[in-house]
């Protein structure tokens, strides 16, 4: 893990939905970014006088592509002075303080079992980078089921480049379920993300589950899983929030 920190630019913002914002970051003094899909880099926001009051931590959602630039997407938060900053202070051009690759929510080392990445709102931003990455080196892996949890579809983040890599990489199923959705025209899963990966795991078989997005969420999805029957050593954590 490492503790230097250095200059990274932003080159590119995008309005993704009405709360939150994809940022590209280019690090001018490495020639490449080298990370692990699932791992993390710290922004130290000039919002305190105290720096672990200043630090905000964002999953990576692009994949390891050899370059210096890295995406981020990023919710904004009422009232959280790290992503009003990021918000409303930082354009393109602008400067951040940052370190990384921080973290060990990667893929296991043994693919040799089915994957559960389970995330609601940005926590898809690591699994987006898992999905890519196996998919462009063409690594042999078991079933892999994203489930991503929004409250409407104008919520979903990546929706269509999900439904897309869904038709190009063999086992790779997307499936996002929608809490509040009352629009008729709505074809996909309603309700949470528990009662997706509850029906598919009837038959208990082994699996890994990858867990992305708010406490709550991932405090239920603990419970539920263990009362299946699967063991804590088979949850990975990343909270948010």
């Amino acid at each position: 893990m490492t503790e230097q920190w250095f200059t990274g630019v932003v080159t590119k913002i995008v309005d993704e939905t009405h709360n939150t914002k994809r940022f590209w970051i280019r690090i001018p003094d490495k020639e490449a970014f080298h990370f692990k899909p699932g791992q993390f880099v710290t922004l130290d926001l000039p919002i305190h006088e105290k720096k672990n009051k200043r630090w905000r931590s964002y999953s990576i959602a692009s994949h390891p592509n050899g370059t210096n630039e890295i995406e981020l997407v990023i919710v904004l938060l009422e009232g959280g002075p790290g992503s009003t900053y990021l918000f409303t202070e930082v354009h393109e051009g602008s400067e951040l303080t940052m370190r990384g690759p921080l973290g060990v929510f990667t893929l296991p080392e043994q693919m040799d079992r089915d994957l559960f990445l389970i995330c609601t709102g940005t926590g898809i931003a690591p699994f987006r980078s898992m999905a890519h990455h196996l998919h462009l080196h063409n690594i042999q892996h078991p079933d892999i089921y994203l489930i991503s949890g929004s409250r409407y579809e104008k919520d979903l983040l990546y929706k269509e480049e999900m439904r897309q890599l869904q038709q190009r990489m063999t086992g790779f199923q997307y499936i996002p379920t929608l809490s509040r959705e009352d629009d008729t025209g709505w074809s996909g899963r309603k309700g949470y993300v528990h009662n997706v990966y509850e029906e598919l795991l009837s038959d208990r078989r082994p699996a890994h589950f990858f867990l992305c997005g708010w406490k709550a969420m991932i405090d239920e999805a603990k419970q539920k899983i263990m009362a299946m029957g699967y063991d804590r050593h088979d949850i990975h954590l990343e909270l948010y929030g």
